[in-house]
């Protein structure tokens, strides 16, 4: 095992920019890529209630264990902690969160530590799937894989139980194919133009201990909306540890798939959650984006890894800003955003 190196340690504002968990989750993953020591103050100084919660306690003690980190402030409701890593160690782990925190943001912090450590690594979570506050494993599957993929990573989702906000309780692994280095990525076909075939839309309805008629009105509430009358439809009747719907509308094909999802509530018609989720697919197919701003943040650290590439997106959201903020400072890696018109932006590195 290396040990720790003897590099200077950065000290990240987490009130900087979104104020929430991106900061955490980037600077973790980061320094276990570049083997760069980090001290974090103010973490999630921007919400409501500031600390490390459950979900972003499991990033930093997942973080920890595939590295052998030496870590302090490792606690729930901490604003501060350190993290000294060690060299990130492919292997069989499993992370448990124990509320409906996001098991995907907790993946997405240790996934490209782990695919470029030289080996293969399994990976099994609980904890939530679909909450609405964060993206579901759904749009991990769907849309986030299939554009690591076009960058050369491969993993296999085995889903084993879903999980809803607020019971949680969901359960499922990643196999994680080991790759040498990242090729740059390059999304810049309008989604518009991908909608023009309805063999590229599809209208999707997650129910879980709900009425089929549900999952049928919102799809049908979509279609009519949008005009989709010849799209792709699918109903999954899913096991879940507790009840719930999600509802999702993508739009692309192969390894280009914008996704938009909305949470079913309590109160919440099934006409209403479909007309949210067109309204959000709606503004990304005006725009002339490629990239849906949710992918687009999450996009960053990987672009910056493979040393280039490029996408538009539909909007630069606080996320995305302090994403890259966040990279340039432990990277030193500078990507660039251009706006092309009041929809549209680039984001691109040379």
């Amino acid at each position: 095992m290396t040990t720790t190196t003897n590099k200077p340690t950065i000290i990240i504002d987490g009130s900087k920019g979104e104020g929430g968990g991106q900061v955490l989750r980037t600077a973790l993953s980061l320094s276990m890529l570049l083997n760069q020591p980090i001290e974090i103050k103010n973490i999630r100084a921007g919400r409501k209630k500031p600390g490390l919660k459950r979900q972003h306690l499991t990033c930093v003690l997942a973080a920890q264990q595939i590295c052998d980190a030496q870590a302090t402030g490792a606690e729930l409701n901490s604003q501060h902690i350190t993290f000294a890593p060690n060299s990130v160690q492919a292997g069989n782990y499993e992370f448990k969160i124990g509320t409906a925190g996001s098991t995907v943001l907790v993946c997405q912090t240790i996934l490209l530590p782990l695919a470029l450590s030289g080996k293969a690594s399994k990976v099994k979570l609980q904890g939530g799937t679909h909450n609405g506050m964060s993206p579901s494993l759904t749009f991990l599957e769907r849309s986030f894989m299939p554009a690591l993929k076009s960058m050369g990573l491969n993993c296999e989702i085995t889903t084993h139980k879903l999980g809803f906000f607020p019971a949680g309780g969901g359960s499922w692994q990643i196999d994680i194919s080991p790759l040498a280095s990242l090729k740059p990525c390059q999304f810049e076909q309008p989604g518009a133009e991908l909608e023009t075939q309805q063999s590229n839309c599809h209208s999707l309805s997650i129910i879980a201990g709900v009425r089929d008629s549900v999952a049928n009105r919102e799809i049908k509430a979509a279609q009519s909306l949008l005009g989709w009358s010849a799209a792709n439809t699918e109903i999954d009747r899913a096991k879940a540890f507790g009840n719930g719907n999600s509802f999702h509308l993508s739009v692309g094909q192969g390894m280009q798939v914008a996704m938009f999802e909305q949470i079913g509530e309590l109160g919440l018609s099934a006409e209403r959650v479909a007309g949210r989720t067109v309204k959000a697919l709606q503004h990304y197919l005006k725009s002339g984006a490629a990239v849906e701003e949710h992918l687009a943040d999450q996009l960053l650290l990987p672009m910056a890894l493979a040393g280039g590439g490029s996408f538009t997106t539909s909007a630069l959201s606080s996320h995305t800003t302090t994403n890259i903020n966040v990279i340039a400072q432990l990277s030193g890696i500078q990507i660039k955003t251009q706006q092309l018109n009041e929809l549209l932006w680039k984001v691109y590195l040379d």
